[in-house]
């Protein structure tokens, strides 16, 4: 077989979300940190569109090169690829990259406990992982500071008419609405409409409300939508569902750990969450991360939480991808009838 290019991957899903993870195959792009890194290999792109998109992926991939850490007391760094951005931070990849890296033996396991530290572009994650018998049982990632931005921004969305949202910080920017209000529920069967819709009030906030982060400039914009059902008691622990939409318009399988950070920031500035407080996340599939406020904190002089985010992953296969110097598609495609629109 002949092939201009061939990558090695270890495919893992954390809750339901697919996040593959790079191991081979691809030199790290040059930068003094990771987030350095993200903005060169997004300059580029080739890597993303020629993994993500159909035929060697599709709309519900996302895939994480695995790099070498800049930071000193991070163990290795990781870039997310999304199906069409680089997310500063993901709390479903983390689960995956900290699975991987340790039942495949690139970093050493420590029973019953391993601490890790990895370095992403939107900063340090440390990870707990429970382990036993050579297998991460939960991973706990205590995520970057997350905070709210607007609460109750009135928006007019096509379809929706007058919407209120919360924007809010978890790992990229976040537009969470109610879904009730709307006629909608987040079940599985209502999949297409929350995706649909959720496009549109992304698009609707984006014009209405111009977001940046105030230390990484470059993170702007906001990039996802929550559907969010209200807390309730389900085996003694507070519990809620959400739906995040991803672009261009797929469901998160997992209770998406970066929107349920946000959505714990929301809670804590509406006075209805403190530090310790415990949130159950859950999926549109029903899967669960176990959400904690862990400490307050401060971004640019704004109220900020520290989160964890606590899941599990498991490995799904090895890969081998490669490019037939023939193949006509280098880059691969995206159809609009399983990608709600070509990107």
């Amino acid at each position: 077989m002949q092939s201009r290019r061939a990558i090695q991957v270890v495919a893992a899903h954390a809750e339901g979300e697919v996040g593959r993870v790079i191991v081979g195959g691809v030199i790290p792009p040059r930068g003094a940190s990771v987030r350095d890194m993200r903005i060169a290999l997004a300059e580029d792109d080739t890597l993303r569109q020629f993994l993500i998109r159909e035929p060697r992926g599709g709309v519900f991939t996302h895939y994480n090169l695995v790099v070498p850490a800049c930071h000193p007391d991070a163990q290795a760094g990781f870039i997310i690829m999304e199906p069409t951005d680089y997310p500063p931070m993901s709390g479903s990849n983390s689960i995956c990259v900290g699975t991987v890296l340790l039942e495949t033996g690139m970093l050493q396991m420590h029973e019953p406990v391993t601490e890790l530290v990895l370095e992403t572009p939107g900063g340090l994650v440390h990870l707990t992982a429970e382990c036993e018998n050579g297998r991460c049982r939960s991973i706990k990632t205590r995520n970057a500071a997350a905070f709210v931005v607007r609460l109750d921004l009135e928006i007019d969305v096509p379809g929706l008419g007058p919407t209120r949202v919360d924007i809010a910080y978890g790992g990229g920017f976040f537009a969470l609405l109610d879904a009730a209000p709307h006629g909608l529920e987040v079940r599985p069967e209502a999949a297409r409409d929350l995706v649909v819709l959720g496009e549109r009030v992304k698009d609707a906030v984006n014009a209405a409300f111009p977001v940046a982060h105030p230390e990484m400039p470059e993170i702007a914009g906001v990039t996802f939508v929550t559907w969010r059902e209200p807390v309730h008691q389900r085996d003694g622990h507070p519990t809620a569902r959400n739906a995040t939409v991803i672009s261009p318009g797929k469901i998160d399988r997992s209770p998406c750990g970066t929107a349920s950070s946000a959505r714990l920031a929301v809670h804590h500035a509406r006075g209805e969450m403190k530090v310790g407080d415990t949130l159950h996340s859950r999926s549109i599939i029903d899967s669960l991360f176990e959400m904690r406020i862990e400490a307050e904190t401060t971004v640019a002089g704004r109220p900020a939480i520290l989160p964890s985010i606590k899941g599990r992953a498991w490995i799904t296969g090895e890969h081998t991808y490669h490019l037939d110097p023939e193949d006509p598609y280098p880059l691969g495609y995206a159809l609009s009838d399983t990608w709600h629109r070509v990107v």
